[in-house]
Order: structure tokens, then sequence, then C-alpha cells
């Protein structure tokens, strides 16, 4: 408002109250997992319509790389916006990029369609913009529970997506199965419309119309570049983009792996998906609360890579879709507590007002991932087969682990001299 002293922390009126916020949470935990329903059930049929449109393993490959490669862009993009014109402007611009990017999956009967209905995913971060309203509206020392109950909402959306997606798609066709999608996307720009409210942030600017200026322009990476500088924040994002990166891969290339390797139908795949969830489910809605309220994060940092490493050992033997089942359970873990953790840590080492941008940037480091994911693995499947994957996981994960145990102890031996 005009007339206020900058950096005051005051709260939006409309969410002055404690159930008022944990009203948005709940709508927004709501939207979180109506849009991850859709994503998997979208998931669930473009491998088997790449296929049929004449895709093979390399060209799928490119397809997934053009979706990191889009959303890599659009994400700092994404969260600088959320930062400057609010959480509702955020989330619906995402909910209505979904609703194009369903109705282009219904109409994609050629590989050219297939590509061009990936383009509205550069604005679909509503993940992101859910974690941005999330991170507002919670105090710090609850934040990493908070944005682990969004991994309660993925969870859910992963079973229903993926058992609906597998069973839509083999009793009605994928046109079907994406025109849920659309639907569901709809139903969520609904939601965001009427129980988001436009700003979530603890700060006096409420103005829904900033300037397009230097500093306030949502295009101005000079702004984003500068979170970097933060105490922490470019170590942290290195940790997430190298430990990262091996997990990445396999998970891009696993529609290929259940396909190709454990040889899942689309419906067995769904299943498979849905069990996933369900872990999801167990170990972000209560596993990670109670661990962040005995733990430091550093500690559970560093745990979770060091199962990482395992798990990656782990994949490299397996041979059968049941060792990979019992499997996932740590994987699941591992991964559930770093992205949680790594994603409270920078969003803490920011100030309020940036936490949308910094989230966009977390974003990004997925679609980083998603990016020269494909490539990658594509290339390693090929050649060197599923053990590659696990390898590469267990050495590059361990070589993380080693490092920042040898940080810790010279940052002891330091502060004792």
């Amino acid at each position: 408002m005009p007339g206020q002293e900058p950096n005051t922390e005051t709260v939006p009126t409309d969410l002055a109250t404690s159930a008022s916020r944990g009203r948005v949470i709940l709508f927004t935990y709501l939207i979180t997992a109506i849009d991850i329903t859709c994503m998997f059930i979208q998931f669930s049929i473009t491998p088997y319509l790449a296929k049929t449109l004449g895709f093979d393993t390399l060209w799928f490959g490119y397809l997934q790389t053009m979706v990191g490669t889009v959303q890599l862009l659009g994400g700092p993009v994404y969260g600088r916006f959320g930062d400057l014109f609010g959480a509702r402007a955020a989330l619906t611009l995402s909910s209505v990029a979904s609703v194009v990017f369903y109705i282009l999956l219904m109409m994609a009967n050629s590989m050219p369609m297939l590509f061009l209905h990936k383009l509205p995913t550069v604005f679909m971060h509503t993940m992101a913009g859910a974690q941005m309203v999330v991170a507002d509206l919670t105090e710090s020392d609850r934040r990493a529970d908070a944005l682990a109950k969004l991994g309660l909402c993925f969870g859910i959306g992963m079973i229903v997506g993926s058992s609906l997606g597998g069973t839509l798609s083999t009793r009605y066709g994928n046109t079907f199965a994406a025109g849920m999608g659309a639907i569901g996307s709809l139903i969520n720009l609904l939601l965001v419309l009427n129980f988001i409210p436009k700003h979530t942030k603890k700060s006096d600017n409420q103005d829904p119309a900033p300037k397009p200026d230097g500093r306030t322009s949502v295009f101005n990476l000079g702004q984003i570049k500068r979170l970097m500088k933060f105490p922490g924040v470019a170590k942290t994002f290195a940790i997430k983009i190298i430990s990262g990166l091996p997990g990445g891969v396999f998970q891009v290339m696993f529609s290929i792996i259940a396909m190709n390797f454990f040889h899942l139908q689309a419906e067995q795949t769904g299943y498979l998906m849905a069990y996933i969830g369900v872990l999801q489910m167990v170990i972000q809605g209560g596993v990670i609360g109670w661990l962040t309220r005995r733990y430091s994060e550093s500690s559970l940092l560093l745990l979770a890579i060091g199962i990482t490493s395992l798990v990656g050992l782990a994949q490299a033997l397996m041979s059968s879709v049941f060792q990979f089942c019992l499997i996932v359970v740590p994987m699941m873990f591992s991964l559930s507590v770093f992205n949680v953790i790594t994603d409270s840590i920078l969003t803490k080492s920011v100030p309020s007002s940036d936490t949308g941008t910094m989230l966009g940037l977390c974003a990004s480091v997925q679609s980083l991932l998603r990016t020269i994911g494909p490539t990658i693995g594509g290339f390693l499947y090929q050649n060197y087969g599923v053990a590659s994957f696990g390898f590469i996981e267990f050495a590059v994960n361990i070589l993380v682990f080693f490092c920042l145990v040898g940080s810790s102890v010279g940052r002891t031996e330091v502060h004792g001299d």
C-alpha cells in the first residue's frame, strides 16, 4: 500500500488468523493433489502413445529433453512472477497452461503434435506455486513438515493418477484419458480463483501491479542470480544437482525401463506407480515430520545422500520387478527427505519476499535433470543397460557423502582451535 514503510512484516488481512491460513493451505494441498493426479494420468499414457506414433527410445528421450528444457527456462520466471504478482496469479497461470496442455494432448495424432503439446509446460509449475503458498504461510521451524505434506498430496495424486491413467487409456483410449486431465485442470482453475488469496507474503507491498522496472521485472535475471550469493545457497544447489542427477536419470527413464526391462503393460505400470505413491504418502505424510522435529536438517541431508548411494548399488544388482518393489522403499525415503530438506534449507536462506523465486529455481533443478537426463539415460540404457544407472548413482552419492562429512569435520576442527 502507498505510504507504508518498506520491509514491515505485515500479514494480509484475509490471512490474519491461523484458521484462515490453515484453510488456504488445505485448499493448496487439494489443488496439488488434483494437479499431480492429472500429471500421472498423462505419464501413464504418453509412453504408449509415443510408441504408437513411431517413437523409439532415442526420440522419446528427445521428447523428455524438450519438456525439461522448456520447464528449466520457465521455472525461475514463474517463481519471480509469483513473488511479484501473488500466489493466485501464479497458480492461475499454471492451471490455464495445464488445461491447454491436456487439450493439445487430446489432439496429438502425430509426432509433431506430441512435441507441440509439451510447450505449455513452460508455465506448468503448480507444485512450485503450492510450495510458495505453504512457505509463505508457515513458520520456519515448521516449514519442512508443511512442505513434506505436499509430498503426501503428491503420493495421493500418484496413486489415483497412475491407476486412472492406465485403466482409462486401456478401456476408453488415450483421448478420453487426456480429456480427464483437462477437466481436472479446469477444476483446479476454479479452486484457485475462489479460495487462494491474491497475496500470501508477510509484506507491506500488496500492490498487484508492480512496476516493470529493473528490480521488479519478471525477466530480471540479475535478481534471480542475486539469490545465489546468499550464504549456503550455491553449495546447497550444487548438492541438489550433483546428488540428484543419477536418480533423476533413472526416474525419467523409468517408463521405458518398466516397459522394456520389466515388460509391464500400461495397467501394470499404473499399479506399480500406485504402490510407489503409497510409500511416498507414508514417508512424507508422517515420517519426515517426525524426523525434522528430532534431528537437524544437515544430519537428515547426510542420511538421505548415504541411503541414496546404497539404493544405487541395489539398483545395479536388481533383475526383477519384485526386487525393485523392495528397493523402492529406501529409494523413496531418501528421495523424499533429500528434496524436502534441500527445499527447506534454500527457502530459509533467502528473504521471505524471494521464496517464490527460490522455489522456481528449485523446480528448475528438477527440470535440468529432466533436460539432460533423457539423453544421458538413453545412451546408458542402449549401451550399458539398466545396471549402469545404479552404479553411477552409487559412485556419485558416496563421493558427495564423504565430501560433506569431510567438510563438517573440517569446520569442527577449526571451531575447536
